[in-house]
This record gives C-alpha cells, sequence and structure tokens, in this order.
C-alpha cells in the first residue's frame, strides 16, 4: 500500500519500518524536546499523511523507549483519522521520575496502518446471550 507523506519542515523524517516484518514504522522527532518527569510534551514530527480511505494510522510507544526511558504517548493510542491531513503530533508522556531528553531526529513513537469498520449503532432492546454475559474487567478466568 502506498502513503503519501507530506514533509512539513526539510528536517523532517519520513516513517521508516525497522525490519521487513515489522508492523509499525518509527516516527521522527522534528525537534529537540525536554520532558519533565510527571509532564506531558506535545513533539512535532514535522510531517502529515494521506491514508488511504477505510484505513487509520494507530500510534503507539516504541518498547524500548517506554520500558527503558518512561516515555510513551500520553493518550495511549493516538488516532490518525484517513481524513486528517495536519501534521503528526505525539503527546509524550514521562511516566518516570527523571527528566528526558528527546533529540531532533530520535525515535519516539511507531505507526500502524490498518483497516478498520464504520459501524451502524442501532438501539436494541436486549442482547444476545453468551457464556461470558455481563462479567468484565477480569471477570475472565476465575473459578
Amino acid at each position: 500500500m502506498k502513503v503519501n507523506v507530506k514533509k512539513l519542515h526539510e528536517n523532517a523524517k519520513l516513517p521508516v519500518y525497522g525490519s521487513e516484518h515489522a508492523a509499525g514504522a518509527d516516527l521522527y522527532a522534528l525537534e529537540d524536546d525536554t520532558v519533565q518527569a510527571g509532564e506531558t510534551v506535545f513533539v512535532h514530527t514535522g510531517i502529515a499523511i494521506e491514508l488511504p480511505a477505510g484505513t487509520v494510522g494507530l500510534i503507539y510507544a516504541r518498547s524500548g523507549l517506554a520500558c527503558k526511558q518512561g516515555l510513551a504517548p500520553a493518550n495511549k493510542v493516538g488516532v490518525i483519522d484517513c481524513d486528517y491531513r495536519g501534521e503528526i503530533v505525539v503527546a509524550l508522556h514521562n511516566h518516570g521520575t527523571e527528566t528526558r531528553h528527546v533529540a531532533a531526529g530520535d525515535r519516539i513513537a511507531q505507526l500502524v496502518v490498518a483497516p478498520y469498520y464504520t459501524a451502524e449503532f442501532e438501539e436494541a432492546d436486549a442482547l444476545s446471550e453468551t457464556v461470558r454475559g455481563v462479567g468484565g474487567f477480569g471477570s475472565t478466568g476465575r473459578k
């Protein structure tokens, strides 16, 4: 699948897959940033994308950055709708206790392009029965 990417700044980097079978493409910081402990900073990538109709861009944490430095998207998973044409900005939150620095060109998150369904929601008086029923929040697997 081809995805058009527009550089909004000359120093911006296009997303890059780290390996042949990687699901997520790395997103790069446009500028240096400092993220204080417990703080969220909007990190610019300097790019905009044109996702094909019927797809969504999902922004996930990079495992190494999140586990080793405590830096991960504040909203857990960012959603880029296929009709959005603005800059991709990652709300990077510092879950750690130390100040962290992001340098221009650092990999800050990963972008997964995936298909989605648009549902037609209908009000119903009842829902079908299942074995699980209304159990939620850790209810499966209990004996």
